[in-house]
């Protein structure tokens, strides 16, 4: 694999508009395929936004708050999944198929902002389509009240929440070989879905000890709680911000790190 290559007189200022030129190019690409990407990811969070919010509530099998509760919980998982597949899956195809990791590394720019800007890429996608099911959501269901003055915290906790699960689809797509990716998914992202306290409140598991304590090893349950402690004052007992913020930073930093030197490793090979 070819290395990046550090130009004559390539320094910071060079790097960092390299850096968004790249980005820019990515972000012009989805513009150009700005269908797909949207049937990508909204379709699987509008259906369980229908059946768990609108059907099951409507029949009566889910109490009818539930919906308060659901909500922030899939906007937590649309951001946080939608980040990490869409980091996982550029890398496996350009580290295996397409080699167009080979360009980008061959830019006047340190190997750690390729690896970076891949992440930051995926965060915006993340961020995107969580932003997205938030309208969605406010259609489907009744009952939705979001206080004005949680928005801000609710747009940080996306962002946090997409750069951690860009940072876990960098170490999942360095770290895994592409011949099991297939078997990654079905091991990895359902488990994460489901641990995630997106359909429930991670309180609410107290008699379930066991499957509370799984779910805590899921950064993905802090996003989903740190949106309910915004919105849900009162309402529903969630794990506090002062936990829930820095479990995700950490998250993103530890993911991050073991993600960077995964890419160093596959791009000097």
């Amino acid at each position: 694999m070819t290395a990046a290559v550090e130009l004559p007189g390539a320094g910071p200022g060079t790097a960092a508009r390299t850096f968004l030129a790249v980005l820019w190019r990515d972000v012009f690409v989805t513009g150009r395929e700005l269908l797909p990407f949207l049937a990508q990811v909204v379709i699987q969070p509008f259906f369980m936004l229908f059946i768990f919010g609108k059907v099951l509530t409507g029949i009566g099998y889910v109490q009818g708050n539930f919906a308060q509760i659901l909500l922030p919980g899939m906007v937590a998982l649309t951001g946080f999944l939608t980040a990490l597949q869409n980091t996982t899956m550029p890398l496996i195809l350009d580290f295996s198929w397409t080699r167009e990791i080979e360009d980008r590394l061959l830019a006047p720019m340190p190997i750690p902002l390729v690896a970076l800007e891949k992440m930051v890429f995926g965060a915006l996608r993340g961020i995107v389509a969580a932003l997205l099911i938030i309208p969605i959501g406010f259609l489907i269901l009744t009952g939705i009240n979001w206080p004005a003055s949680a928005w801000p915290g609710v747009l940080g906790l996306i962002v946090l929440g997409s750069l951690a699960g860009a940072a876990i689809g960098m170490t999942i797509g360095t770290l895994v070989n592409p011949r099991r990716i297939q078997i990654m998914f079905a091991v990895v992202l359902m488990p994460l879905m489901f641990t995630g306290s997106t359909q429930f409140p991670w309180h609410g598991l107290t008699h379930l000890r066991w499957f509370q304590v799984i779910c805590a090893l899921n950064p993905l349950t802090y996003v989903s709680e740190g949106m309910r402690s915004l919105l849900l004052v009162g309402e529903v007992q969630s794990i506090p911000l002062w936990i829930d913020l820095p479990v995700i930073v950490v998250a993103f930093g530890v993911f991050a790190g073991i993600g960077i030197k995964g890419f160093l490793r596959r791009a000097i090979d």
